[in-house]
């Protein structure tokens, strides 16, 4: 079903999260419900025709549609402004499904060069297989875009801020550029949330997320959304590949999903509180050889995080001087903070993407992308500031 989800109401962002897209059934109820079911019935064999050749619309089959999953898809395009959404099974499957519908031989993909590692792989190694060329800039450079968008493109896909370095990149002027090329734009926004940037208005045509991130926020399923103003591509594109190649969420993930947007806000307030204390704690550290966080100053691109970002995010990596062996003692020190390649969860959570994320890379390209071997990532969590600090101070004491 073709459907414009543009939120019609006068409600405020936070109310959205709460109220937008409930559908009640028969029986009135107040939280929304899980309509675990594959397929529905039909009151006739003419009704079922009539279903199948598009002449009424109406659910059939959850592949292609679910109550539970369009309550998700709805509340989550009126939190974005956006007409519609498409939710899927994973964040990777809506970044290579929002490329993939449209993609053809013979096509071009330009993306920023720092990428997550499962991206990156998306562009470098499967995209050219079906015969689309790919090029990779520094997603900082507009000069390297304006060059590589000379040629035309169909696509320009960037993550920002980035996985895990944080790089920032101006997507106004790089949709500028891209769409003079001809090009549709696509954000990984999954970083910065749909609370903290908004990629749509500022000239993207395609947001996609890993909503097993801040938007589930607590550990406990996968999933991931597309999401466009792009009517055009939503209907002749998108929705027929999802229907026919069948990268759908299930109804019991997209509920988790639905529920996890009705705190949405306040978490990422409370990520981003304790994300900058933290970045203040370790730029004051002697053991941390370089923090990157948007809200730093020190940030290469904090001007521009500014302008886009209305925080600076949960996500904090930082380079021990000791390399590998001493990224290894910083984490294996830690009691408080997990060890896990997973962010955006209520827990806080560290990585080591030379060894973990990003390990698939080679030693160069861990080096274009500013990824050592004593960087630490941590996606900093929910528990009080002052215990996430005493950990810290542990590890780092460790970490010597």
């Amino acid at each position: 079903m073709a459907r414009d989800l543009r939120h019609k109401s006068s409600w405020r962002p936070a109310t959205r999260l709460i109220r937008s897209g409930t559908q009640r059934s028969a029986f009135d109820e107040t939280s929304e419900a899980l309509f675990l079911t594959s397929g529905y019935v039909y009151a006739s064999a003419e009704e079922a025709e009539a279903s199948f050749n598009g002449e009424k619309e109406r659910y059939v089959y959850s592949r292609f549609a679910n109550p539970t999953i369009a309550m998700f898809e709805t509340r989550l395009a009126a939190i974005e402004d956006a007409a519609h959404c498409r939710a899927t099974a994973t964040g990777m499957a809506a970044v290579f499904s929002s490329m993939a519908c449209a993609i053809k031989a013979g096509d071009r993909v330009v993306a920023s060069r720092a990428l997550f590692g499962s991206c990156q792989y998306v562009v470098a190694e499967i995209l050219p297989r079906f015969g689309v060329e790919t090029a990779f800039v520094d997603g900082g450079d507009l000069g390297q875009w304006r060059r590589a968008l000379a040629p035309g493109a169909a696509f320009v896909f960037m993550e920002t801020p980035s996985n895990p370095t944080l790089d920032i990149i101006d997507i106004a002027a790089v949709s500028e550029l891209a769409h003079a090329a001809g090009a549709r734009v696509v954000v990984d926004n999954v970083f910065a949330s749909p609370i903290l940037q908004k990629p749509l208005a500022l000239g993207a045509d395609i947001v996609v997320y890993s909503a097993t991130k801040h938007i589930d926020g607590q550990g406990r399923c996968l999933g991931g959304a597309i999401i466009t103003n792009d009517s055009a591509y939503e209907e002749e594109l998108l929705v027929p590949y999802m229907r026919h190649t069948g990268p759908a969420i299930s109804p019991f993930n997209a509920w988790l999903l639905l529920k996890g947007l009705e705190t949405l806000e306040l978490r990422v307030s409370r990520h981003c509180e304790n994300a900058a204390a933290v970045a203040e704690f370790l730029a004051n550290r002697g053991e941390a050889q370089r923090v990157l966080y948007p809200g730093l100053a020190s940030h290469p691109q904090h001007e521009l995080a500014s302008k886009q970002m209305t925080a600076g995010g949960n996500i904090v990596s930082f380079e021990l001087a000791g390399g590998k062996a001493a990224a290894f003692r910083f984490l294996n020190a830690l009691r408080l903070i997990d060890i896990s390649n997973n962010l955006g969860d209520a827990k806080s959570l560290a990585t080591h993407p030379a060894t973990t994320t990003h390990q698939r890379l080679s030693a160069e390209e861990q080096r274009a992308m500013g990824i050592t071997d004593g960087l630490v990532r941590i996606s900093v969590g929910l528990e009080d500031i002052e215990d996430i600090k005493d950990d810290l101070d542990r590890a780092l004491a460790a970490a010597e």
